[in-house]
């Protein structure tokens, strides 16, 4: 085998003895040598590395595993991790695969090389497949890890893979069997994520999501990392306390981890009972029972304790009828001054509470033995995969600290699927065993998370996702609508009571028939004319500003006497033609009673000679001119008949003005004091002062 000009290696007669070894092995029917490192071989899936793996493997060792799957079947498999020396072409120092098992099997190919990148799936041809380690002389190389499934878990991956691995924020992939492995590390733990330098199917067993024996499919989701990472110890599996990263995963799963009522209360002290009861009188004389109504987890006082300390000691919980359980988490006394914990125990399960059956992982053999508490205080969860379908569950402890004595909970929800198929009777429990000589083998321990403030989110029906849609729209509609009709009741009654009801305002009623009356025809020349008069009793009820409305008068054909505040001297004579005929009353307001100033009657201008003969009304103003002293007189002119005494006026308390319906039709107005007239000489002029006292003559 080796050439004549090479020196034969000082490992040769090592590495020839291992081979004889092998055959001697294989003769044998046996299925490992002495360079197997982890190994779990599963039904489905599992995990093997060369010995020492990640130290550099021994010289001269050799390992064989034989896979077989199910019937009609093929496995695949891949490698985490290959560093195997090369230094003498793959003669000495090798992996090789081969299809099938025993004389029949075919080798697929051989492998070496230091750093050796192997990105594809090597595939069988059947269910069957060798793996073949062998090394020789050597100076370095790690060995290698490898993980296998059959060829329909497209999305494998080894226990090695990280989220540092992946970009997507949310990712399914198949997690081999055999993955809780010494040298891999986890930091964090469920509720709050895990570091993303974590192991991702390390962490689904750590979390409960994939069983270590059987592996299983994980849904990881990727968030924003945390500054700290909590430690916990969980299905045989230790988080370490992790500092701040740049993303963290979490598991997304069915949901069925609340817990069942020991804690909360749901569950009846007369419900939980246990093999016996730990008592002893306390200084006073008073007995101290440490019932097991006691065991509820994270309630205050004293655990559950057993009065005997050996290997038939139960704590017995009935759920009162069938519950699907996915878990449970355990505790110590959880008092200083007694240091008691449960350090290992089994789970039985029953219908009946007569015929129990003890819980096993598939396709083992053996009780499955968990493991508990390694202090006093820690809570330790612990998942069963596949979950329980039982009423009463009881917990066998098989190793403890100074005394048996323990805090439960028990993790799951309704069931409501098939039920799990029935194990065989569990044989006699073993005779007690002290805390010294007792050992456990423990790393298959299988897990599920303490979901109660669990960041996984459940999986959900089409029908329930249309329908949280769908509620919210349709009541922000409904509110939207009844929030539009109620704005527009309280504008339409500002409104209203703005603009009050459907009529002319206060202030404008007075005015407003003898303002459109002037938009009406005029009246005929045959009908007699109505003089205007201006009533005392309704004087004192108008406002100033209303007096260029009440003015308006029924007849646009003469000039209406205007108002526009206090007059002072009035040094101009103005003239009124007051109309003719019968005489009615004038129903408005007095215009010209002021609670506040001095208003009085002005009149117009003097007509031209050549002008028209009417005069044209004038606004007067003379709100900001000084008032006459007193004792000066305002006049103005007036024409009355010969036979009528014009009344006095003083300041402005009344003002009457009238007129004879006989009067001669040659009347002049605007007839300066003093100054006679082109009219009759019966004509007389009345001077009326602006400030003196008012007196009424005959």
């Amino acid at each position: 085998m080796l050439s004549p000009e090479r020196p034969l290696p000082a490992g040769t007669r090592p590495a020839a003895a291992a081979l004889l070894l092998l055959l001697l092995l294989r003769g044998a029917g046996a299925q490992k040598g002495d360079g197997c490192g982890h190994t779990v071989l599963g039904l489905e899936s599992g995990t093997l590395t060369s010995i020492n793996y990640p130290q550099t493997y021994p010289n001269s060792t050799v390992c064989e595993w034989e896979i077989r799957v199910k019937s009609g079947q093929r496995v695949q498999l891949k490698f985490g991790d290959f560093d195997i020396e090369d230094s003498d072409a793959c003669h000495f120092n090798y992996l090789r695969v081969y299809n099938g098992i025993g004389t029949t099997r075919t080798e697929i190919g051989k492998y070496c090389g230091l750093g050796f990148q192997m990105d594809s799936l090597i595939e069988s041809k059947s269910n069957e497949v060798t793996v073949q380690f062998m090394s020789g002389t050597h100076l370095s190389g790690r060995g290698f890890l490898a993980s296998y499934s059959t060829t329909d878990k497209s999305d494998l991956i080894t226990c090695l893979d990280n989220a540092s691995h992946f970009s997507e924020p949310e990712f399914n992939k198949y997690c081999p069997a055999g993955c809780v492995i010494p040298f891999a590390d986890i930091s964090g733990t469920i509720p709050h994520g895990y570091s993303d330098s974590s192991s991702l199917c390390m962490a689904g067993v750590h979390a409960g999501v994939v069983s270590n024996i059987l592996g299983g499919q994980i849904n990881v989701v990727i968030s924003k990392g945390i500054p700290y990472y909590e430690s916990s110890l969980a299905n045989n599996v230790t988080s370490k306390v992790g500092l701040l990263s740049a993303s963290l995963f979490t598991f997304k799963t069915s949901g069925c981890y609340g817990t069942l009522g020991m804690e909360s209360g749901v569950i009846p002290d007369s419900q939980i009972t246990a093999s016996s009861s730990l008592e002893w009188p306390d200084e006073t004389g008073q007995a101290n029972i440490w019932t097991p109504e006691r065991a509820r987890l994270k309630r205050p006082g004293p655990p559950w304790a057993a009065f005997t300390t050996d290997g038939y000691q139960w704590l017995q919980i009935d759920l009162n009828k069938e519950k699907r359980i996915t878990g449970i988490i355990t505790t110590g006394s959880t008092i200083v001054e007694y240091y008691y914990y449960i350090s290992a125990y089994r789970i039985l399960y029953s219908d009946d509470a007569q015929k129990w059956t003890v819980y096993r992982e598939p396709g083992v053999d053996q009780d499955k033995i968990f493991q508990g508490n390694t202090e006093y205080y820690q809570e330790v969860r612990n998942n069963f995969i596949p979950p329980i379908i039982a009423r009463f569950v009881r917990v066998n402890p098989l190793k403890w600290h100074q005394k048996i004595a323990m805090k439960v909970e028990l993790l799951g929800c309704q069931f409501n699927i098939g039920r799990a198929p029935k194990l065989t009777m569990p044989p006699p429990p073993p005779p007690p065993q002290s805390s010294n000589d007792f050992s456990l083998q423990t790393d298959k321990t299988t897990s599920t998370p303490e979901i109660k403030n669990t960041t996984v989110t459940p999986t959900v029906t089409k029908d329930v996702a249309l329908a949280a849609v769908l509620v919210p729209v349709l009541v922000m509609v409904f509110t939207t609508l009844i929030l539009i009709l109620v704005c527009a009741w309280h504008w339409r009654n500002r409104k209203k009571k703005a603009e009050g009801t459907y009529d002319l305002p206060y202030w404008d009623r007075a005015g407003w028939w003898k303002g459109m009356k002037q938009f009406l025809p005029a009246k005929s020349a045959e009908h007699e004319e109505t003089p205007v008069r201006y009533s005392n009793s309704e004087v004192s009820h108008l406002r100033p500003r209303e007096v260029p409305t009440i003015l308006q008068t029924e007849s646009a054909e003469y000039a209406q006497p205007l108002v526009g505040g206090i007059v002072g001297t009035l040094h101009q004579r103005s003239t009124f033609k007051p109309e003719e005929g019968k005489e009615a009353s004038y129903a408005d307001v007095d215009p010209y009673n002021s609670p506040v100033q001095e208003v009085y009657h002005a009149y117009a201008e003097p007509l031209p000679v050549t002008g028209p003969e009417y005069a044209t009304p004038i606004i007067m103003d003379m709100s900001g001119h000084p008032t006459a002293p007193l004792g000066v007189s305002s006049i103005s002119t007036f024409k009355t008949t010969a036979n009528q005494a014009p009344p006095t006026v003083g300041t402005c308390n009344k003002l009457l003005a009238r007129t004879d319906s006989s009067s001669s039709a040659h009347a002049l107005y605007d007839t300066p004091k003093g100054m006679p007239g082109p009219g009759s000489s019966v004509e007389l002029v009345y001077q009326v002062p602006q400030s003196m006292p008012h007196f009424t003559g005959s």
